[in-house]
């Protein structure tokens, strides 16, 4: 299925359905498909709009305390060896303090599993919500993979949307029309990927009183937590957990700026026990019992990097992306065919949209992606993977010198594919 998609892709014409090709289609597959029709012959180097991975820019370097209780960890020679299942327990404990900060309650480290990175823990949390006839409420535009992992296990994908002119809101109606007595869970991603968005605390709290409503968890993908770069302060979900039971997904990847070390976590905000009556807490268990482990020696950092970062290095992180962001932001204001709603607030994302109506000879966002890659040796992600066609991911979170070069490659091709009248 994958090589139908991209075949169609390069010919400028995606003939599946959002809805099958989200599941069907990774972000990794189409960034690389897209990398490898960059020209050649081109002397200018590629720019990658379309990936997520700062790490690879000097400006965006993790901390050295972070590194250092890497070193630490592998020269004490104490953790070469297999670790639990769930994770050792000073770093499952130092976690539950970490998150602790920011709720009206403490987290023990019983309430913490250790996953190999953001992504085995989506795995983990939607195979252990699968049962006969569930079905779970993804947001659109969202991250794919849960609606990858909800297909392989058989869970119903129903689809709500964000609203662009409401900040990307969750739309609570959508929601609660899509919910019925076999939904399984309500999935947010906040700072979100692909919009940009922080959700406030107000709006946080309408959602856990919907889910509430609908006797369903909420869970809450916080990979980009405390990503924050303007006025609008992160609130974790788990802050609601006395009303609805929260599952949160973290990790130390974006934050810190250190995907490859690929070490996340799951997290239980459950005051009223629920997710353990219901035996949820079981299947995770199970699950991990079965599954590769985040490698032990970043386990055991896990404990100096939470206490020891300094805010400076947060501080110094968010002025970059809040810099990069509006040069983002700034130079698509200047581009006739795109439109993005809103500035980002948070993440490293924004969601723009694709005028084609003003375009002489592109079809879709597919198409402009595809000559794009052709033409400027440049990368952008369609809004196809994403579940909302006619759109585009681009990140910001990229050195901004680089970004304001694939800035002006990108409004040079808008400009040469533009109608005249």
């Amino acid at each position: 299925m994958k090589l139908c998609v991209f075949d169609q892709m390069e010919m400028g014409v995606n003939k599946c359905e959002a809805n099958s090709a989200v599941s069907d289609v990774s972000i990794r597959g189409i960034l690389g498909m897209l990398k490898r029709l960059c020209d050649s012959d081109d002397r200018r180097a590629v720019i990658q709009l379309g990936h997520g991975d700062p790490s690879v820019f000097p400006c965006f370097r993790t901390s050295q305390i972070a590194e250092d209780a890497i070193v630490d960890a592998i020269r004490s020679g104490k953790f070469n060896s297999y670790a639990p299942s769930f994770g050792l327990p000073p770093a499952r404990r130092a976690v539950g303090e970490f998150l602790s900060r920011d709720l009206p309650y403490n987290m023990s480290s019983d309430d913490i599993f250790l996953t190999v990175g953001c992504i085995q823990a989506i795995e983990i949390v939607v195979s252990a919500l699968a049962r006969p006839r569930a079905n779970i409420l993804l947001p659109r535009p969202g991250f794919p993979l849960y609606e990858s992992h909800a297909a392989l296990n058989g869970i119903e994908i129903r689809r709500f949307d964000l609203l662009p002119n409401k900040s990307w809101e969750v739309d609570l109606e959508s929601v609660e029309s899509l919910a019925d007595e076999n939904t399984v869970a309500l999935v947010i991603i906040n700072p979100g990927n692909p919009c940009g968005t922080v959700f406030s605390y107000q709006h946080l709290l309408k959602i856990a009183e919907t889910a509430k409503k609908l006797g369903i968890c909420v869970v809450s993908d916080e990979v980009y937590g405390h990503i924050t770069f303007r006025s609008k302060p992160f609130v974790p979900m788990g802050v609601f957990g006395s009303i609805v039971p929260v599952v949160t997904l973290g990790s130390l990847s974006k934050r810190w700026i250190v995907p490859g070390w690929r070490i996340g976590w799951i997290a239980m905000n459950d005051c009223d026990g629920v997710l353990k009556q219901t035996k949820f807490v079981d299947k995770i268990k199970g699950l991990l019992s079965v599954s590769s482990d985040p490698p032990t020696f970043v386990q055991a950092a896990i404990p100096k990097i939470l206490a020891k970062t300094s805010k400076d290095f947060f501080n110094m992180i968010a002025s970059i992306l809040r810099q990069c962001s509006d040069i983002c932001f700034n130079q698509l204001r200047q581009i006739k065919c795109l439109s993005c709603p809103n500035k980002p607030d948070g993440s490293m994302f924004m969601m723009v949209q694709l005028h084609v109506s003003k375009l002489e000879d592109i079809i879709d966002d597919s198409d402009f992606c595809i000559k794009l890659a052709k033409e400027e040796s440049v990368i952008v992600l369609p809004g196809f993977v994403l579940g909302l066609k006619g759109w585009l991911r681009i990140t910001f979170a990229v050195d901004p010198s680089s970004l304001e070069e694939g800035m002006q490659r990108i409004k040079a091709f808008c400009n040469r594919h533009a109608k005249l009248h």
